[in-house]
């Protein structure tokens, strides 16, 4: 009896040792944990339920496109049920079987993780859930060893049961899904979408939601633009695994290993994508002031990059399209013209009258006003030293319209290289509301960041400055088919100074001495009655209306204004011409009509400013006077070689030396502007038939608008512009007097521009 009652002492010792042994290191964890949670520094439920990540501010289009972001992580969050079930099956088989069954930590995983660490069996799996990883995302670790790994691996799995009771299952999965690094600048599934296949959340392919999916293993390693090979192995995994857990038929996983793994990939890069320029101006001027001058709700500033706003912007992301397509096609012609044009010149790209010293002077100047310049004088290189880096050779790649190209040559030569470029800012707005609807600052904003729509500095307007000066002559009475003496005039000037007596420009001594109509005058563009014409009012009255149709830059009342001298911006002057298709009433150029915090409270409503400035007859009349440019003048060529019939009015400019080309083109429901020029008024074409407004800036205006008309998606006018109900008492058919002007001073109409 003793020994049998000895040896159940001994197994009840056992059976006590081992309960201990088991039960000990899970009431040891329990109580770790217990203790972690009253005494760790973990996130409150505010900090659970408003967890901190980086959101960009996404732009958004009239259309409701989204045309850029700014951001210093890449993300915009989607909602569960924007969210293809795809990836949602392919994730929980993956990452988390088990995910619906368990409460943040799965006791089960973890146990099978433990074992196969202690076995080395690597093929037992990880431990931790989805909502773990969540965890651990949402509130990184620092890099810790040892013993304070293990107290951040518990805290993670308090977190983890905290996030479980503040969340649904679905919430987890959107939170873990738009919070995910997928490298390449994109974070969260709606840029990953977007940059890899060029679609979004919901619209994922399976075979697309499992390459996804099989990148949260380590993005890095399976980066599919780096090692496609790589990703698409883990792809079929991911695909493997929903086989096992019954999300796919072992047939479907066969087909879908087979396909081969095709990227669309679009790396998200300020350079790129729709309306760079305009995006560039509305971060940098519009959305900077802004920030500075509205507070969020504690006293902060709003950041941009990581507050997740919503800029809702008048763009039309169909017609920038058309205006970038029209600005490419134009000036990869122009510049092959420009080109032969440059290889005869011995100061290519200069003119030949200007000086090997001021040549000197102008590289000199593009020298201090590059990147590479204020780096190097940043950190502390002398002048000679950066002089003569820039003289030194290097590999580089250059732009072209055909395509980039490699090259080696210093970067003083590269300046030179650029200098020969012709450039361009095209402007287009809805004259009814002031809303802008394609903004194109320039030929290319990786290689030309200079905006020349309204951040760069304004250029001589030339005679599209003459509508200012017609204008004038409308209100205070005349007609378009008022007729006078083209003879030529004289303004008198302050003492000392000689008359004012400018000439017709080369071409248009044909109709000198004969008796024309405004209509006439200003379709050829004469300079005699445009000197005439201020000559009556006065240089300081048609400033005066130029400013209050919404012209902002400076003006000097000098009669020399009547040929175009002043320096104005595309943005200034498309603005103004509204005021004619608009019924007599400026409205400001407006770009931003809205903006939005993240959860879409609106912070910001934009109106743009209005002033009536002349009746809508008397606009009415300028637009008959302006269809004159484009029926017997300088623009008519928009009908013969481009079939635009339709009812349009404009006005063409070039200045002196055929240094700028513009183009004011007006619809009913449409204004645009262009300019073409070179970077210095030295670089420009040596003759006019190739340099004036009609033949370097038309084709822009005109290429666009055959887009705009051929898009059907697109509901614009094609009539006529609308009449006043007041009937307007004076002569505005000319065309009697224009054809005995035509057929007495020759048939050749259209191809010279007034200018200086």
């Amino acid at each position: 009896m003793g020994a049998e009652k000895a040896k159940k002492q001994d197994f009840r010792k056992y059976v006590i040792w081992f309960w201990i042994l088991l039960a000990g290191p899970v009431l040891a964890i329990l109580l770790f944990v217990l203790g972690i949670r009253l005494f760790a520094d973990l996130p409150d439920t505010e900090e659970l339920q408003n967890p901190k990540t980086l959101l960009a501010t996404e732009v958004y289009s009239g259309d409701m496109k989204v045309i850029g972001k700014y951001y210093a992580e890449n993300r915009t969050n989607v909602k569960f049920k924007e969210i293809s079930p795809y990836v949602v099956n392919a994730l929980i088989a993956t990452e988390d079987a088990r995910f619906f069954d368990h409460s943040g930590v799965d006791v089960r995983a973890l146990l099978r993780a433990i074992s196969g660490a202690a076995t080395g069996n690597s093929a037992a799996g990880g431990g931790s859930t989805l909502t773990q990883q969540l965890a651990k995302m949402l509130f990184p670790r620092e890099n810790l060893h040892g013993f304070s790994l293990i107290v951040r691996k518990m805290k993670e799995w308090v977190i983890a049961v905290k996030l479980e009771k503040e969340y649904t299952k679905e919430e987890i999965i959107a939170l873990y899904l738009n919070k995910f690094d997928y490298v390449n600048n994109a974070v969260g599934i709606k840029s990953a979408a977007q940059i890899y296949f060029n679609t979004t959340p919901d619209s994922l392919k399976l075979e697309q939601a499992a390459m996804l999916v099989g990148m949260a293993k380590n993005p890095a390693y399976f980066n599919p633009n780096r090692f496609h090979d790589r990703a698409e192995g883990r792809r079929n995994t991911v695909l493997r695994q929903m086989v096992k857990y019954n999300y796919l038929k072992q047939s479907e996983c066969d087909s879908l290993e087979k396909i081969p793994l095709k990227l669309v990939f679009r790396p998200e890069d300020h350079n790129e994508g729709l309306a760079p320029y305009f995006r560039e101006y509305l971060r940098d001027v519009f959305l900077k002031k802004w920030c500075e001058e509205n507070r969020k709700p504690d006293g902060s500033k709003y950041d941009i990059y990581r507050d997740g706003l919503k800029i809702y912007t008048t763009i039309d992301s169909r017609m920038q399209k058309h205006a970038e397509a029209a600005v490419k096609e134009h000036l990869t012609e122009l510049q092959e013209s420009f080109n032969k044009e440059l290889k005869k010149k011995k100061n290519a790209p200069f003119a030949w009258n200007v000086n090997k010293e001021e040549i000197k002077d102008l590289l000199r100047q593009g020298m201090k006003r590059s990147e590479r310049y204020r780096v190097m004088k940043k950190a502390g290189m002398s002048e000679d030293a950066i002089e003569k880096a820039f003289n030194t050779k290097i590999p580089m790649t250059v732009f072209s319209w055909k395509k980039e190209i490699d090259t080696t040559m210093s970067p003083m030569d590269s300046i030179r290289y650029y200098k020969g470029f012709l450039q361009t800012g095209f402007m287009s707005m809805e004259p009814q509301t002031g809303y802008i609807k394609a903004w194109v600052g320039g030929n290319n904003h990786k290689y030309f960041q200079y905006d020349h729509v309204q951040i760069g500095h304004a250029r001589q307007v030339g005679s599209t400055f003459k509508t200012f000066v017609y204008a004038l002559a409308i209100q205070e009475g005349y007609s378009p088919c008022y007729r006078l003496p083209n003879v030529k005039t004289c303004i008198d000037m302050p003492a000392g100074q000689p008359l004012y007596c400018p000439d017709n420009a080369a071409g248009e001594e044909k109709y000198n001495g004969k008796i024309i109509t405004l209509q006439f005058a200003l379709a050829q563009s004469i300079n005699y009655i445009s000197a005439y014409i201020i000559k009556q009012f006065g240089a300081q009255a048609v400033a005066d209306l130029a400013h209050r149709m919404g012209v902002v830059a400076k003006i000097d009342p000098t009669p020399s204004i009547c040929l175009g001298t002043p320096e104005i911006s595309v943005f200034e002057m498309v603005g103004s011409q509204g005021t004619f298709a608009n019924k007599g009433t400026w409205i400001e150029p407006t770009f931003v009509t809205r903006i939005e915090d993240k959860n879409g409270k609106v912070l910001a409503d934009f109106a743009p400013r209005t002033e009536e400035v002349m009746s809508e007859e008397k606009a009415y009349v300028m637009l008959q006077l302006m269809k004159g440019v484009v029926q017997i003048g300088t623009g008519i060529r928009l009908h013969y070689r481009y079939k635009l019939m339709q009812p349009m009015a404009g006005k063409t400019g070039t200045t002196q030396n055929n240094s700028d080309g513009w183009y004011m083109g007006i619809t009913p429901d449409l204004v645009s502007g262009c300019w073409v020029g070179a970077e210095d008024r030295s670089v420009h074409f040596d003759h006019g038939d190739q340099g004036q407004g009609a033949q370097m800036a038309l084709p822009i205006f005109a290429k666009y608008m055959q887009k705009v008309y051929a898009d059907k998606s697109i509901k614009i006018s094609q009539g006529d512009f609308e009449k006043p109900s007041k009937k307007i008492d004076i002569e505005m058919d000319c065309s009697k007097y224009n054809k005995e002007v035509e057929k007495s001073g020759g048939e050749d109409f259209g191809n010279e521009d007034g200018g200086f």
